[in-house]
């Protein structure tokens, strides 16, 4: 895993327009390698500014394929830091997402000293949910999104 860099716009680009993605995280509009890039620079790398920390682009070790993001997300709604990812189809049901996503709680609590992380997920998101108990997260309600005002699941772990 790596900080996302502009470099990235076309993985982006790809990512941002899964059927996944927009069923599940949202429909952000990007259609565009440039639209791909403001992303990048108003979301990852604001963040990776403004806290040190936030969305990483996960890739093969083999050839440096990207496969998906992963991290951590300060959320202004949420109280505490959330971790979040995302794979293209090709590599989900491979082990990847846990893989990613135990790394990243383990860099939360070990190097950036978290004591609870929390998850959201859209409320038919039946896969990630069980990513994430699978994790050690636990189901503990259900909140509004104020971006949205859809309902979510939120998922918390204390560590």
């Amino acid at each position: 895993m790596r900080w996302l860099s502009l470099d990235d716009a076309g993985f982006i680009l790809e990512l941002l327009n899964d059927s996944a993605w927009v069923q599940f995280i949202g429909d952000f509009g990007v259609r565009t390698l440039e639209e791909a890039r403001a992303y990048l620079v108003r979301s990852p790398l604001a963040m990776y500014a403004r806290l040190g920390f936030g969305l990483y682009l996960t890739e093969l070790k083999k050839g440096n394929v990207p496969i998906g993001m992963c991290g951590l997300i300060k959320r202004d709604f949420l109280d505490d830091v959330d971790i979040g990812f995302a794979f293209l189809p090709d590599f989900r049901k491979q082990g990847y997402a846990y893989e990613a996503a135990a790394a990243i709680l383990a860099y939360g609590k070990e190097t950036l000293g978290l004591k609870r992380i929390v998850a959201i997920t859209a409320l038919n998101n039946q896969a990630s949910g069980r990513l994430l108990e699978k994790l050690g997260l636990h189901f503990e309600r259900v909140i509004h999104s104020p971006s949205d005002g859809e309902e979510v699941k939120l998922f918390v772990i204390d560590l």
